[in-house]
């Protein structure tokens, strides 16, 4: 039966149900998905070096100064974050994640990780490492798939 699918609707069924799984697990933890996603560029970006002031964030996420300062306030109040005016430009909000951030980011990451193993169950350990290795592959392809 699965067969019969085509891989559209394969991986629409497969994100689909992956999304509602990490998100119920991210509403026990009291954060939303867009929160997260938040969190996790954060960690991107401190990862790479890079200041973050929320104009990134805002061109990241492709959504306005008013929807990212709400969203910024939220992971503030819950002492995710912490948001600091820039010292040569007080227009400027410089954001960085807090201790309790990324306690958080790690317990999410190994909730991710179940996720993928209830998913991956009976898959080799082999099959796995292909998996990331060809999704990895497809991620790079996609912004020219259907290109001519």
């Amino acid at each position: 039966m699965e067969q019969n699918k085509s891989m559209g609707i394969r991986f629409s069924i497969l994100h689909r149900s992956f999304k509602l799984r990490i998100d119920e697990l991210l509403r026990q933890r009291d954060i939303t998905g867009v929160q997260f996603g938040v969190l996790d560029a954060l960690l991107r970006f401190e990862k790479q070096g890079i200041d973050v002031r929320q104009k990134e964030l805002e061109n990241s996420f492709h959504v306005t100064h008013p929807t990212m300062t709400e969203i910024l306030k939220r992971l503030e109040k819950k002492q995710l974050i912490s948001c600091a005016q820039s010292p040569t430009d007080r227009r400027a909000k410089f954001i960085t994640l807090t201790g309790e951030g990324h306690a958080l980011l790690a317990d999410i990451s190994e909730i991710d990780r179940e996720v993928f193993d209830g998913l991956c169950e009976g898959l080799s350990a082999e099959q796995r490492e292909q998996l990331t290795e060809i999704t990895d592959i497809m991620l790079r392809n996609i912004k020219n798939c259907g290109k001519g």
